[in-house]
């Protein structure tokens, strides 16, 4: 479903990614591990063609990615929730959602059940549809930026630190969610930090460090590997 292949990505004269390759199947969810500053956020953006490769390449099924303008890339179905939600928060709730759909706003039907489909999941965003996305708390701004990638008709959804800055109850409902949406036919990359949450709704991992592949395995055999848990769990 999505392959990236050698991808190397320089900002200047500091290598942010070097030599990344990894496969996400269709159907799976899953995990990207790494620190602050490890490459993750970098990775997300040269997938969906808001950095241009160093070298390398990146294919979503056959369609090689090289050069597509983002909205290409969405529009073929690869949506990026962004890391820190980038929300409008002083559009309402709604008009935040129905952003995301743009890509296909010649077919409005769908984009309204998408829509109905988005406050089923998030019924609290129902209410406040009309409300300022900026008046809403931390976890329910995560919600519109889910919901709002959602109405893009994903077929690949890359999550770049979805849980930061959560309390830990809503992080446990929003990989509930998360894995919720994988189960319902939608291929994820879930970039965290929050290895035990993230591993624990996972099919495979991959550990990113230095801008470099370090580990990728099952999610049991890293949750079990000494040099993982100390990093990311604390254990």
């Amino acid at each position: 479903m999505l392959s990236c292949d050698g991808v190397t990505l320089d900002y200047g004269g500091y290598r942010a990614l070097d030599d990344v390759s990894l496969r996400v199947a269709p159907g799976e969810l899953v995990v990207m591990l790494g620190a602050n500053g490890a490459g993750k956020s970098s990775l997300f953006l040269a997938i969906s063609g808001l950095r241009r490769l160093t070298s390398g390449t990146i294919r979503l099924g056959e369609r090689n990615l090289a050069g597509e303008k983002p909205s290409a890339i969405v529009a073929a179905g690869l949506v990026q929730c962004p890391e820190g939600r980038k929300l409008f928060p002083g559009m309402s709730v709604e008009k935040n959602l129905r952003l995301g759909a743009y890509v296909h706003r010649g077919d409005p039907q769908p984009s309204e059940a998408i829509l109905d489909e988005v406050f089923g999941m998030f019924p609290i965003l129902r209410e406040k549809r009309g409300d300022p996305a900026g008046s809403l708390s931390g976890g329910q701004q995560q919600m519109v930026a889910i919901g709002r990638a959602l109405m893009g008709r994903p077929k690949v959804l890359l999550l770049d630190e979805p849980s930061l800055g959560l309390a830990p109850l809503v992080v446990k409902q929003m990989f509930g969610v998360i894995r919720e949406i994988n189960r319902q036919g939608t291929t994820v990359l879930l970039a965290e930090q929050n290895a035990y949450a993230a591993l624990r709704i996972a099919h495979r991992a991959y550990v990113l460090e230095s801008g470099r592949i370090a580990m990728e395995g099952a999610p049991d055999l890293l949750l079990k590997d000494e040099g993982i848990r100390k990093a990311y769990i604390g254990a």
